[in-house]
């Protein structure tokens, strides 16, 4: 009889320990558990945040429940109202809080860098890494950055490094750029999947309408085919740089960098920026025609011309303003 009482009783203590709501200091309290955590470090952490846990009950609860050894590391939330058992079942559940990140196709490198560093879940370990290091941990066989990571929307965990969403975006470009290349259109002037990459940057930069992707990727394999200049804008910009204040003279397209295809022949070194999935497959797959240069008709879409006359015609109709 008394066994049983006191069966009893434990049994009501542990009832009104899983159903008493855990008090908090604010109505919602996010905390991040490290790798390697057990209940003890667990309820360190959580107390620190704001979460009056006891630390015995917490870890006599995850023990009991054999849940101690299910604790993942993560980003949680808990609110006002959580039991300890509702902490425990999503902490071993993994159910953790998540926020997303956008790369956006045409972004330069730069801009990816600055978006992960203005990004306050985003845990920054590459602000003294350079490139080379970077690039060498990501196991790339090129030397510079750009153009290696995929436009995309990336959900994860607040406190995850910036290293780890570049990782991602890495494979992911990586991917796809092997896929795609393995199922190119024949006879294509580019050698390897990387001048792949940096043509469907270009192609990117210079499309403001999707539907004129494959004529303006035509465009530019048929100046590679006839070994013409490429003479795109988009990439004299690239390599001027900070010096670009939103114009470009009649000097900057006389001004030689390693980006310059007004100045030098075939692809500049590196892409210029990200491309998307459309990019690289109008680059993989161009629309064969006899077009030679375009010119941009001021509402996103381009007008093409098959020789230079043609072309000079257009620049003055839609450049120039001249008929």
């Amino acid at each position: 009889m008394i066994i049983a009482s006191l069966a009893a009783a434990s049994y009501g203590v542990w009832w009104w320990v899983m159903q008493r709501a855990v008090p908090m200091q604010t109505e919602r309290v996010d905390y991040i558990i490290e790798v390697g955590s057990g209940p003890k470090a667990i309820v360190r952490t959580m107390r620190a945040a704001g979460i009056e846990v006891d630390d015995n009950q917490f870890a006599a609860l995850a023990r009991f429940s054999k849940k101690d050894k299910q604790l993942q590391a993560g980003a949680y939330e808990a609110v006002q109202g959580d039991t300890l058992w509702t902490l425990l079942e999503r902490m071993a559940a993994g159910d953790m809080l998540q926020t997303r990140l956008t790369l956006i196709e045409g972004w330069d490198y730069k801009r990816i860098r600055q978006v992960l560093a203005q990004n306050e879940q985003v845990r920054q370990t590459l602000t003294d890494v350079p490139d080379a290091e970077l690039l060498a941990r990501l196991g790339s066989d090129v030397t510079h950055p750009e153009g290696l990571f995929y436009p995309d929307t990336y959900v994860f965990v607040p406190g995850t490094t910036d290293y780890d969403i570049l990782r991602r975006a890495y494979q992911a470009q990586h991917e796809l750029l092997e896929q795609m290349w393995a199922e190119r259109a024949p006879d294509l002037p580019l050698k390897t999947p990387y001048e792949a990459l940096i043509l469907a940057s270009i192609v990117e930069k210079e499309t403001g309408h999707s539907a004129d992707r494959a004529r303006v990727a035509g465009v530019f394999i048929n100046r590679l085919r006839r070994g013409m200049l490429l003479q795109t804008d988009p990439t004299v910009i690239y390599g001027m740089g900070e010096a670009y204040q939103g114009r470009i003279r009649k000097r900057d397209l006389q001004t030689d960098t390693p980006w310059n295809t007004y100045t030098r022949a075939g692809l500049p070194p590196t892409p210029i920026a990200i491309p998307s999935k459309a990019a690289l497959q109008a680059t993989l797959h161009p629309e064969s025609h006899d077009f030679y240069y375009f010119v941009a008709r001021g509402d996103g879409t381009s007008q093409f011309s098959r020789n230079l006359n043609e072309h000079n015609r257009a620049v003055r109709q839609y450049i120039l303003n001249r008929n």
